[in-house]
């Protein structure tokens, strides 16, 4: 059975920093591709970052690019958000998210296994 799990959201104040932290199970999680994705109230899930299974390829909303990075460590089933010089804008619930094969995309559709999120909240 696979199960997401992430961590380390918070309240921070504009400009500060914050990492996300998502462990995957499963035996061959790490051949997947893996995403983060955030949604407000009343909006659509947005794409934010994805990781191909080797780390080869990154993807980046252009939104986030230059501010965030995403990395995993495939010995821990592990992905990872750092999120750098955080706006107010970035307040929204993240999720973690598997991809169907090892180069992920960005539609939330071609995802099969979701976290149950984490509350990120930037003030002003």
């Amino acid at each position: 059975q696979v199960q997401l799990v992430e961590s380390g959201g918070g309240l921070v104040q504009a400009g500060n920093s914050l990492r996300l932290s998502c462990v995957h199970s499963g035996r061959t999680a790490s051949r997947y591709g893996m995403g983060w994705f955030r949604q407000t109230p009343g909006k659509e899930r947005e794409f934010v970052a994805a990781i191909s299974w080797s780390s080869s390829r990154t993807y980046y909303a252009d939104s986030v690019k230059g501010r965030f990075t995403i990395s995993r460590d495939n010995d821990k089933n592990t992905v990872y958000l750092q999120m750098n010089s955080l706006k107010p804008e970035d307040t929204a619930v993240y999720y973690c998210a598997r991809h169907r094969s090892s180069i992920p995309t960005t539609a939330p559709n071609d995802y099969d296994y979701w976290g149950q999120g984490t509350q990120v909240t930037v003030s002003s």
